[in-house]
Order: structure tokens, then C-alpha cells, then sequence
């Protein structure tokens, strides 16, 4: 061997060497006073961490964990002292970390084909799984196969909420012994998300005492029809369903078909948290890596969903099974996260360059991912649904510090099934945090959103190459992708934003250090919109998109640049915008005309709405093209036949010989979107491709409309997804007031444009013509006649003592 080959030899060495005596070995065979190498592995986490924490600090470690389950006794804790750590399963999906236990237990016969097992004192049970399967606590209705708790949006139109289907009846409380530690959970009463109550006993009276509803930035009285309760004994009648007495040690459980209860595996939940990141700006855990690992066993957390995140419709829990505060350049990598109780990963505050990739995550309790900042790092933050004070605002453009996170990725994940016990959660939800981009994921079957921007502070998110459908599943009035923009610049009455940016034309990117893009992405919501932009949503570039059902809704805000969007069956939803919003819809493919609501508010002296909307290709008739050129609009746009290359097979590129390539609209790809990990794309959904609906108005036919008008004001009744510009659900109805002259008598009676009318002395008015019922039944005598509007999405009161006739031409 010549000289040359010995040094390459002994190099090899020194690095096996050098790799062997910073790697640490676990195993379920191994035992803690081993020394961790490979053939002496020590048991469990915690001592390999403390294995770890003694090698040289500057030097890198793998900790290599065999397959098996690890029972963790108490939440893992990183800190400083663990920078630069690998840990990571030998075989991907192998090793198992669970925060639960296993428990032996000795089942009998009881009745009805419930079984009982006595169980240790001292032991909680909140979450029971058998053979690896979450089962469901006694529950009053029972679960419905292949519906998820309520499935509210197909029953809401056909369902009646009566004393034989409503949990909460005095009745069906009357044959509850003890329902203390039983729980409501129920709806918002507009569908936007939903609230939870502990209940604690009953009053004299016999009905519950219970305590709870804060789980809604936006709360309401509870949804009439979709409730549920649980975790009460004498519901306890269907297979997979349990309860446990915690008084007497009893567990008692109906098993599923094909359960042997001598044989099964039966766990518990103890920990809230597996893994938590706990570093601080100064002292940050630093390139620590979990690898490979299937997470199992947290607790649910919907009873500490409290805190309000600024003027969205979110509360939070800043807890998950795994956190991260202060922490840089950490990752998780190739995981599955399967069935945790509450949200899955939370960034917390500041942190830096977190990565989230290649992992599979599903049924978990409550959200996917969360970047969630400091709302002390905000100007001015607001919450609830308060109104600006402009003259006391800070107007220092920026975040007041960097306590929020940024710089993280989500890529190539598969995130389905979120939000098993809460409702308003979404796989990737982001609030106060700068620069998150989100790419190569499919999410959907979830029941909100599938990717929530909760308002502008701080902009910087890329969305690309992601497949998000199957979305708003058991909410309404929400999309696929939804985001708020309730920041500074911004408060409910568009008439006030209009005035102060006019005045500071900066104003609405204060709190956005750069724009968020949306791009090369592909979604479908059957229960809203594809994507969603609500109320303030600014500075977003929307571009290379395929939309597939739910079209493109933007409510007010400002520089909204849409281009180069295949819009399937639908079109853009422009409500309630800003005069000279800076908005722009160009180059795009549209199947319909745009569904305007409330764009009274967006009207120029000119008429026109926005900056530029033009350039448009209308997969339909001139009469789509043309129906809103009063506004400025399609001067420009063209019609006909698109010349698609395959849209049987979900390919929206056009040919080459195509009309639409002439006003400007370029082919992106369309076989690029969502996961692209072999073993996650294997398994993952994709949309269903819709049957193409073209519409053939023809614009010489005129149709004869009657017209209504009351107090010098035509009314109106929007309806569906118009609603949404309301604020209200959409099945409420009302009587909108359209445009109201300021020498009117409905201006001199306190109406105001864009009002919508819902009832009048209790009593509820959903169209016109209970309006005219109400006139002609009260128009004699001196009597007080007290009107509920809805204003800039709030209610409120207007008294009048005189009812004038309604006028129909």
C-alpha cells in the first residue's frame, strides 16, 4: 500500500472514529446506565439528551433512536445547551414519541354492550385511543360515518333544530345525574368557526351551569342547530364512544366492531407538549434537528383557546406538540404528527429560519403549523372589532420590535384532517410574523381554511406550488386560502379608511414590510371562495393561480394586483372596495362576469372601480364582458372559446393557436402543484376536476324588472355569498338600502347607503316583502317603530315615528 492510499486510510478513520463518538443510541431494549453506543443503547430521550449535552459544544451530534415507542414522562426541553443536535428515528416512521401511557386493563361486561375496567387512581383520561385510533367520548347527537361533527353547511338548509335533536333541551338535561366535566361545543351562530363550554353542574333550576365561549374574536350567541355535547355517561350509546369516571376509577367503553378487547392496545393522554424549543433571542436554540419521528398523545386544548390575535376572528392557544421560542435555523424534517390533541407545531414569537419539510400531518385536534408574533410588537394593535383612533395612532411605518417570527418555510408537507375539535384552525395559519413561504403542499378535508393569514403585520409570505381544496367543510363564509387585513390604516367604516388615506397615502402599508404573493398554486372551495381576501387584505400579488370552484373574492383594501388566474366557472367577487384602491385585475381567464357587492362604496367621480381591470379573457358571451363597462371596466378583455389543452384532465394551459394568448395571458405550469415527496405524493388527494359550465347570455335580451323604493331609496335583497359583505350569514336575509341621497328622507331618518335592514320591533325582515307586510300592518297611529340595520358590519338601533308607504314601479 503506497503512502498516498495509507493517509486516505487513516482519514477515513479518524471521520468513522469522529461520527462514532458523537453519535448516541436509543432503543427500547437499551437500558440508561448504557454508555449509548450502538451496542449499548441507552432507554430514553431524556438521557441521551443528557448524553449529548456533555460532548464538546462546538462539535455536531446525531441521536439515533431504533424503532419502537417512546412513552415520554415529561415534555423534552431544548435550550442552548442542545444547539447543534441531530435527532433523528433510524428508520423513517419507526420510532414512535408519545406523550401518553399504556394502560393494562382488565375489561368486563356491563350492558348494552358496554364494557368497564377499573383504572388507577390519579389517572386523567381526556383522549382514549384503541389500536392506535382516537375513539370518541359519549356524545349527544352521535357521530354520522363520514361526517365530521356537524357537516354543517349541507344540513344547515335542510335540518330543524328540535327538542328530539337538541342536546341541550331541558328534557334530555333531565335524565343527566352528574354532567359535571361534560362539554358544549356548538357553532358560531354565523358559521365563523366555533366556541366551547365546560360544564360544571346544574343550577337549582336544572339546567347547566357551564362556562366557556371565548374561543371567537368575533363571539356570537351559540348556532341554533349545530351542537354537540359530550363526555356525558348517559349518552354513552354507540360503539367507538367512552366515558370515564373519574370519581369511581371506571372506564367505560362500547367497543367498535371487530375490537377484542383482551388483545387491544389501549392508551391515554398526559402531556400537552412533546418538544419545546425554549431558547431566548440572546441564548437561541440553535440548528437542532428532529428527524424521521411519528409524534402521538397531546392533549386537547380548546378550553385554553383565549387569547384574541389582534381585530381577526381568531383566538389562540399558544401550545402544540411541538413549540419553538427562541429559537434559528432549526427543522423538522420527514415526520408524521398523527392524531395530536390540540394545534400541531407552534412558532412561537421570535424565532428565525424554522423549517417545516416533508412532513405528514393529519387529525390533529386544532390547527397544522402556526407562526404566531407578540402583539406588543404592533403599533397601535387593536382587538376585538374596535374601531381606530387616527388621531392617537402611531404612525412609524413597522413592527415595534422583533419578538415575531420569520424566515421559515412549510415545504413539501401533507396536511390533511386538522381541526378534529376545533373549528376555526387551518393546516398553516400565520399572524404577526414576517416572510413565511409555504410551498409544495397539499391540504385539505378541513373545516375552515386551508392556509389563514390573520392580518398584514409584516407581509413577506410567499404561497406557491401548493394544492388546497376541500376546504370550509363545516363553516361558511370563508375560502380556501382567507386572509384579514384589519391593521392600522384600517377600521369598519369604509367611508373613514377613504378619508385619512387620502389624506396619508402610506397608511395601508404601515404594518407590511413587504407585499404577500400567492402564486403557481392551485385550489378549490365548494363553501366559499377559492381564495379569499377579506376585510383590509393589502398589498398582495395574485398571480399563475388555477381556481377551480369558489372564484376569487377581494373585499376592501388596497394594491391588490391580480394577473395571468385561470378562474374555472367563476369569476372575480369584488365587495366593497376603497375609492382608488390601486387594484388591478388584468391578463386572466374568467368563466362568468364579476359578482360585485356593496361597490356603490368604490365609485370614482368617474365611475370606474379600481385601477385597471381589463385585458380579461371571458370563457362565456359578450354579454359577461361588456356587463360592467360603466364601471371602466373590459374595454380591452375578449370573449369566446379558450382552446384549452386538456381541462377534462386539469390542464388549463392553453394551445398555441389560442385567442386568449392575445391579451396577454401566459401558460404556467399545471403539473407542478402541491407535495412532491415520493411517499407523501403516494398517498395524497388531489381535486376533483370540474365539468366546464359556460355561461351564453345574450346581451339583446332586456329583461323587465320591477323596482322598489321606500323613504326616496331603492331597496334591494342581496343574497348567498353577497352577504358576506355584510358581515352576517348568509341565510339571514334583509333589505339593503342601495345608494341614499343626503337630502333624502331616508338620510333625515338616520339610513345611511349600503344599510342592510333586518328587522323592525322583533320583528325579522328578510326580503322586501315582509318589509311592505310590516308597513301596511303598523301605518296607522302614533307608535315607535325601532329598526335593527347592519353598518359596517356591526347592528345597531334607528328609531322613526312615521312609516312611509313602500313605492314598486
Amino acid at each position: 500500500m503506497n503512502l498516498k492510499s495509507l493517509i486516505i486510510l487513516f482519514f477515513v478513520w479518524v471521520t468513522v472514529i469522529s461520527l462514532t463518538a458523537n453519535t448516541i443510541f436509543v432503543s427500547p431494549r437499551g437500558k440508561d446506565n448504557n454508555a449509548g453506543t450502538e451496542a449499548k443503547p441507552v432507554l430514553t430521550f431524556g438521557k441521551a439528551q443528557e448524553l449529548a449535552r456533555k460532548l464538546p459544544a462546538n462539535e455536531s451530534v446525531e441521536v439515533v433512536f431504533a424503532a419502537g415507542i417512546y412513552y415520554l414522562p415529561q415534555t423534552v426541553v431544548f435550550t442552548a445547551a442542545d444547539n447543534h443536535t441531530t435527532y433523528r428515528s433510524e428508520t423513517e416512521g419507526a420510532a414512535i414519541l408519545s406523550g401518553g401511557n399504556s394502560l393494562k386493563l382488565k375489561w368486563k361486561p356491563l350492558k348494552k354492550g358496554i364494557f368497564v375496567a377499573k383504572v388507577k387512581e390519579n389517572t386523567s383520561i381526556d383522549q382514549l385511543y384503541i389500536n392506535g385510533e382516537r375513539q370518541r367520548m359519549a356524545r349527544f347527537p352521535n357521530a354520522v360515518s363520514g361526517k365530521n361533527v356537524f357537516d354543517s353547511w349541507e344540513l344547515s338548509h335542510s335540518a330543524k333544530a328540535d327538542s328530539a335533536t337538541n342536546p341541550l333541551d331541558p328534557k334530555r338535561i333531565s335524565q343527566w345525574e352528574n354532567p359535571a366535566g361534560g362539554y358544549i361545543h356548538a357553532m358560531h351562530n354565523a358559521l365563523w368557526g366555533d366556541m366551547h363550554w365546560l360544564i360544571k353542574g346544574k343550577k337549582s333550576d336544572g339546567s347547566l351551569d357551564y362556562e366557556g365561549g371565548w374561543q371567537n374574536n368575533r363571539p356570537s350567541p351559540m348556532h341554533p342547530l349545530f351542537r354537540i355535547v359530550e363526555n356525558i355517561f348517559e349518552e354513552l350509546d354507540a360503539p367507538g364512544e367512552w366515558f370515564y369516571n373519574s370519581a369511581e376509577h371506571k372506564l367505560y367503553y362500547i367497543p367498535t366492531t371487530g375490537i377484542d378487547l383482551k388483545k387491544a392496545k389501549v392508551e391515554i393522554v398526559r402531556l400537552k407538549t412533546l418538544i419545546d424549543f425554549r431558547g431566548t433571542r440572546a441564548q437561541s436554540v440553535q440548528n437542532v434537528k428532529l428527524q424521521g419521528f411519528v409524534f402521538r398523545h397531546t392533549d386537547r386544548t380548546f378550553m385554553e383557546n383565549k387569547e384574541q390575535l389582534l381585530r381577526s376572528d381568531w383566538t389562540v392557544s399558544r401550545t402544540a406538540a411541538v413549540t419553538f421560542n427562541g429559537a434559528s435555523d432549526c427543522s423538522i424534517v420527514d415526520c408524521e404528527f398523527d392524531q395530536v390533541g390540540g394545534n400541531t407545531i407552534l412558532v412561537n414569537n421570535y424565532n428565525r429560519r424554522i423549517a417545516i419539510r416533508g412532513c405528514y400531518i393529519h387529525d390533529s385536534g386544532a390547527s397544522g403549523v402556526v407562526f404566531v408574533g407578540d402583539p406588543a410588537a404592533v403599533r397601535s394593535p387593536l382587538f376585538r372589532y374596535a374601531k381606530q383612533d387616527y388621531k392617537n395612532i402611531d404612525r412609524t411605518p413597522g413592527p415595534k420590535s422583533d419578538n415575531y417570527p420569520a424566515d421559515c418555510v412549510v415545504e413539501n408537507c401533507l396536511i390533511t384532517r386538522t381541526g378534529r375539535d376545533e373549528k376555526q384552525t387551518a393546516p398553516v395559519h400565520i399572524s404577526m410574523v414576517y416572510g413565511v413561504k409555504v410551498s409544495h403542499c397539499s391540504i385539505y378535508d378541513v373545516p375552515r381554511a386551508g392556509i389563514n393569514i390573520n392580518e398584514g403585520t409584516f407581509g413577506g409570505h410567499v404561497i406557491e406550488f401548493c394544492d388546497v381544496f376541500n376546504t370550509v367543510l363545516e363553516t361558511g363564509d370563508h375560502g380556501s386560502f382567507n386572509s384579514w387585513g384589519r391593521d392600522r390604516y384600517w377600521t369598519p367604516s369604509i367611508k373613514e379608511t377613504c378619508n385619512e388615506v387620502a389624506n396619508d397615502s402610506t397608511m395601508p402599508f404601515w404594518d407590511m414590510l413587504a407585499p404577500n404573493i400567492i402564486r403557481n398554486s392551485r385550489w378549490r372551495c365548494d363553501h366559499g371562495w377559492d381564495i379569499d381576501l377579506d376585510d383590509g387584505s393589502t398589498n398582495y400579488l395574485i398571480y399563475n393561480n388555477l381556481l377551480l370552484r369558489g372564484g376569487l373574492k377581494l373585499r376592501e383594501g388596497y394594491r391588490r394586483i391580480v394577473t395571468n388566474n385561470v378562474i374555472v366557472n367563476n369569476s372575480l367577487h369584488p365587495h366593497v372596495w376603497y375609492i382608488n384602491s390601486g387594484d388591478i385585475f388584468k391578463h386572466n381567464i374568467v368563466f362568468n362576469r364579476y359578482f360585485p357587492a356593496i361597490m356603490n362604496s368604490a365609485i370614482s367621480e368617474n365611475g370606474k372601480w379600481g385601477k385597471e381591470l381589463d385585458y380579461n379573457y371571458f370563457v362565456a358571451s359578450e354579454a359577461h364582458k361588456i356587463k360592467f363597462n360603466a364601471n371602466g371596466c373590459d374595454f380591452n378583455s375578449a370573449y369566446g372559446e379558450a382552446e384549452f389543452i386538456d381541462a377534462a384532465k386539469g390542464d388549463f394551459r392553453v394551445k398555441d393557436n389560442s385567442p386568449v394568448l392575445k391579451i396577454g395571458f401566459v401558460n404556467f405550469p399545471m403539473d407542478q402543484f402541491g407535495v412532491q415527496k415520493p411517499s407523501l405524493k403516494a398517498i395524497a388527494k388531489t381535486p376533483v376536476i370540474p365539468e366546464l359550465r359556460i355561461s351564453c347570455d345574450k346581451p339583446t335580451v332586456v329583461e323587465k324588472t320591477t323596482k322598489y323604493f321606500w323613504m326616496d331609496v331603492e331597496l334591494k335583497e342581496p343574497k348567498g355569498e353577497e352577504m358576506s359583505a355584510f358581515g352576517v350569514g348568509f341565510d339571514e336575509g334583509g333589505v339593503l338600502f342601495t345608494l341614499v341621497a343626503e337630502n333624502s328622507v331616508a338620510a333625515k331618518m338616520g339610513f345611511r347607503t349600503s344599510d342592510l335592514l333586518q328587522g323592525v320591533n322583533g320583528v325579522k325582515i328578510k326580503t322586501i316583502q315582509q318589509l311592505n307586510d310590516y308597513i301596511t300592518a303598523n301605518n296607522k297611529g302614533n307608535k315607535k317603530h325601532i329598526f335593527t340595520v347592519v353598518r359596517n358590519q356591526s347592528p345597531m338601533k334607528i328609531t322613526i315615528n312615521q312609516l312611509f308607504a313602500l313605492i314598486i314601479i
